[in-house]
C-alpha cells in the first residue's frame, strides 16, 4: 500500500511508518445527488486532490463513494501525511476544519463542516 513498511519499535505494536515518519489519516465526508457523484469525483480531482498531492508531507489520498440507494451518494476523502504540521500547509492553522473550493455548493447537499484525524497505529 503506497510503499508503507511495518516497523517494530519499543511498543510490542508495530506502527506503519513512510519514508521513517509516523503516519496521520485525515477523512471527511459529504453527500451529493447520485446522479453527481461522477462529477463531484472529477471535480475534487481538480481541486482538493490535486492540493493534497501539491502539499509538503502528503503522503496520498484516496476519495471513496458509496450509492445511499436514495438518491444520495455518500464521499469519503482520506489523505495520509507525515504530521500534524504538515497538514496547516494544506488546511491553515486549524486543521481539524473541512477546506472546501468554490463550485462545492453546487454539488453538496450536506457536508460535515469538520474533519476527523487518526494516528494509525496498524494495518494488516
Amino acid at each position: 500500500m503506497l510503499g508503507w513498511a511495518q516497523v517494530q519499535g519499543e511498543t510490542p505494536a508495530p506502527v506503519w511508518v513512510w519514508k521513517g515518519v509516523t503516519m496521520i489519516a485525515r477523512t471527511w465526508r459529504g453527500w451529493v445527488r447520485t446522479e453527481q457523484a461522477a462529477a463531484y469525483v472529477e471535480y475534487i480531482t481538480r481541486t482538493g486532490l490535486s492540493a493534497y498531492g501539491k502539499t509538503p508531507g502528503n503522503l496520498g489520498a484516496q476519495m471513496w463513494t458509496t450509492d445511499l440507494g436514495d438518491g444520495r451518494t455518500e464521499v469519503m476523502t482520506v489523505s495520509w501525511w507525515s504530521s500534524r504540521t504538515d497538514i496547516t500547509g494544506f488546511a491553515g492553522q486549524n486543521i481539524d476544519v473541512a477546506v472546501f473550493y468554490p463550485e462545492d455548493d453546487d454539488y453538496l447537499i450536506d457536508r460535515e463542516t469538520t474533519v476527523t484525524h487518526y494516528d494509525v497505529a496498524r494495518t494488516l
